[in-house]
């Protein structure tokens, strides 16, 4: 699965308000094995957010967690914009949604908070702990929630848990070694593709030096290629120290 992260908010952008869905997700997921593929911070714009949702809907292994929009006010644009793009229709009202809106504000619910349970076709209900203000998904792979952590964070917690609490385990191998990327190029350049590659360079003192880590699925075949990083350094003289998560 490639999990992306959408958070929708102009006040982010313009520091009117920091993000705290990032890390977040980023941490959540990792609890269960998982990373994220990608994550978007966007503005409330109509075809800004349609785009990203296209890009995300082409992916056949994508699950989405979209952060905000889903209120009443005009610019809360992704409950009609999500039914566009991932379903093809208009929107429809989710009958208990509607009476839990009417149960909680009563007169106050008309004209406008009423439309929160106006959400795309075949959507389900994500239940809110904090105000039963629901949230939706569509297709078991599609999470819409509130731009408000204090709701939202609860909803994924719930669902990740629930959804994708398994994960085939991911192995890591570290190392800082005192040279350049340039020193080990060639030996990226044979690793094969079940193997991701994280290269960072550093420079401390006008000196160079380089953390590599590789990751992967096979135990043995990045053990079997990250000794080949250690041997190179080791035959160079070059200091090197292993790291660990």
């Amino acid at each position: 699965m490639n999990f992306y992260a959408v958070i929708i908010g102009s006040e982010i952008l313009n520091n009117t308000r920091k993000d705290k869905h990032f890390d977040f997700i980023r941490d959540e997921l990792d609890k269960y094995g998982h990373e994220l593929f990608a994550s978007f911070i966007i503005k409330d714009d109509v075809e800004l957010i349609k785009q990203t949702y296209e890009l995300i809907k082409k992916d056949k292994k994508s699950v989405l967690f979209s952060f905000g929009g889903i209120g009443s006010t005009p610019d809360d644009l992704t409950r009609a914009i999500s039914a566009d793009i991932f379903t093809s229709k208009p929107l429809q009202t989710n009958q208990k949604f509607k009476q839990d809106i009417i149960d909680r504000f009563g007169d106050e619910a008309y004209p406008h908070r009423i439309h929160m349970a106006d959400i795309p076709v075949d959507a389900k209900l994500i239940s809110n702990p904090v105000n039963n203000m629901s949230a939706f998904y569509l297709e078991d792979r599609f999470f819409f929630v509130p731009g408000f952590p204090s709701m939202a964070h609860p909803m994924l917690k719930n669902i990740i848990k629930e959804k994708f609490s398994y994960a085939k385990k991911r192995y890591k191998l570290s190392l800082i070694a005192k040279t350049s990327e340039n020193t080990l190029i060639d030996l990226m350049k044979e690793l094969p593709k079940e193997i991701e590659l994280s290269s960072l360079p550093m420079l401390d003192n006008n000196i160079a030096s380089v953390e590599l880590t590789l990751r992967g699925y096979d135990e043995d075949l990045l053990k079997y290629h990250f000794n080949k990083f250690k041997d190179e350094l080791l035959n160079k003289n070059i200091e090197t120290i292993l790291a660990f998560p």
